[in-house]
């Protein structure tokens, strides 16, 4: 049974242009778009028609770091990929991927099976998985070329968390000598985490405890540092370069030079860093422990240069960093030590709606909106054009999606499994209204209408910026 769905009347935006037009979905698949009111438009039918006139037509978002069911500092991220997922399309998220982990000791593989093993028949929208390299030798580097062959083609590793899953400068250069023969990403989190943990020990020693001491030894300087050693390594390895949920201007600085220089050098910034601020990691009880991630909130005179660099292209994607855990006894471990607070905010649900209210403050356009949440991170992530847009032969991930709607953020009314927003009362405009993924709904009228198992695992090409 082919069944067919027709949206009509909406205006459909995308990276490229926007163009009042009809779309005929069959099979999962976009198979038609015509100008709405065109002898073509009215020639198409189906046996369902959403109605979406005043409404935008966008694609499915495409949020490029998550982590569900983390394991981190003693407790786990408090979503599953089912309660996760399930929330990701409520925000107009139709594809997430995740970071599968390599713990020391083991294979690239086991990490891998293990986090197949947690997602599959628990997701409402498809998804995909990096790979964290935590112990680089010569197994995992031969590792790395059958992962790209099936998929996974990108590898996170970090300057920070020394004793966790930190890589020395050896171990990175060698993981991006590999990753310049098999055509993989290698995504990095640039922290000088040595320095920082001696700063750590000091601010402690001082008595400096509270959540934002986080943020005061986690310096910009100690971000843009390692993001600057990391561009450097990459071009001694000759590989390409994405680094991960940028946070300081410091930083940006040194990613625009080496652009300017012409490296194939990437990055990614997140709405917390947008929206939020050490004046929230400075809240009083310890409410600052919610806003305690890593790379770490910033002085609010850092978020013009990263608006600034999403307009420049010197950051080209937003994605969450989604890695939420509960105030009430996740968060409290922290209690009298900043060090042990869980790292990590929830946004999954919001990144859509934030970005949308950028476009309104003026921030960013519209087709920019997309680009950095759907078709970039497609793009980047070798996901495109079967997600991020919408063409005659992409996945049917589309969203409906009301720019006038008004709403509060709240974790009274949000869908992701932690006991607070990091947004909390933030009146934003706009909404989403309806969601399909592959042409199914997920999201119907501002109700939920799909389950766990619909999303399934989809392998990656690689980088598609290049050549």
């Amino acid at each position: 049974m082919s069944s067919r769905t027709l949206i009509r009347g909406g205006l459909v935006i995308t990276a490229a242009d926007e163009t009042h037009a009809d779309i005929l979905i069959e099979d999962g698949r976009i198979a038609a778009l015509a100008a709405t009111g065109t002898p073509a438009a009215e020639a198409l039918t189906a046996d369902r028609v959403i109605d979406a006139t005043g409404k935008y037509v966008i694609p499915g978002g495409v949020d490029a770091h998550t982590h569900m069911e983390l394991p981190f500092g003693g407790t786990f991220a408090s979503d599953t990929f089912e309660t996760g997922t399930r929330a990701a399309a409520w925000g107009g998220t139709t594809t997430i991927v995740d970071f599968a982990v390599q713990s020391v000791g083991q294979s690239l593989r086991a990490g891998l099976d293990a986090w197949h093993a947690k997602a599959e028949g628990n997701c409402a929208i498809d998804y995909g998985f990096h790979m964290i390299v935590s112990d680089v030798n010569q197994e995992t580097l031969k590792e790395m070329d059958l992962l790209v062959e099936e998929g996974v083609t990108s590898f996170k590793q970090f300057m920070a968390y020394p004793g966790v899953f930190y890589s020395d400068d050896g171990q990175i250069l060698r993981a991006m000598q590999r990753s310049a023969e098999n055509g993989g990403l290698i995504m990095m989190h640039a922290e000088n985490g040595i320095a920082i943990d001696v700063l750590v020990e000091q601010a402690l020693a001082r008595g400096e405890t509270d959540p934002r001491y986080h943020g005061e030894v986690r310096k910009a300087l100690l971000e843009a540092e390692a993001t600057h050693r990391a561009i450097r390594l990459a071009q001694v390895a000759g590989a390409p370069l994405y680094v991960v949920h940028v946070s300081a201007m410091e930083a940006v600085a040194e990613l625009a030079r080496a652009r300017d220089e012409g490296l194939p050098v990437f990055a990614e910034t997140c709405p917390q860093y947008l929206f939020l601020s050490t004046d929230n990691l400075a809240e009083p009880d310890f409410e600052g422990a919610k806003y305690v991630c890593s790379t770490p909130l910033r002085p609010k005179e850092h978020q013009a240069k990263l608006w600034q660099g999403l307009r420049t292209n010197d950051l080209q994607v937003v994605s969450t960093d989604h890695c939420p855990f509960c105030f009430v006894g996740q968060k409290e471990l922290g209690r009298g030590d900043f060090s042990k607070i869980p790292n990590g905010l929830p946004g999954v649900e919001n990144r859509m709606d934030l970005l949308h209210q950028a476009v309104l403050d003026g921030h960013i356009s519209r087709r920019r909106w997309i680009e950095i949440a759907c078709a970039t991170p497609a793009r980047m992530f070798g996901l495109y054009p079967k997600k991020g847009t919408i063409a005659p032969g992409a996945d049917a991930d589309v969203v409906i999606y009301d720019p006038h709607a008004e709403q509060v953020l709240s974790a009274e009314t949000h869908h992701m499994n932690v006991d607070y927003s990091a947004y909390e009362g933030k009146r934003v405009t706009g909404r989403v209204e309806t969601v399909l993924s592959r042409g199914v709904p997920v999201i119907t009228e501002r109700e939920y209408t799909g389950h766990a198992g619909h999303g399934v695992y989809t392998p990656r090409s690689t980088c598609q910026y290049l050549g």
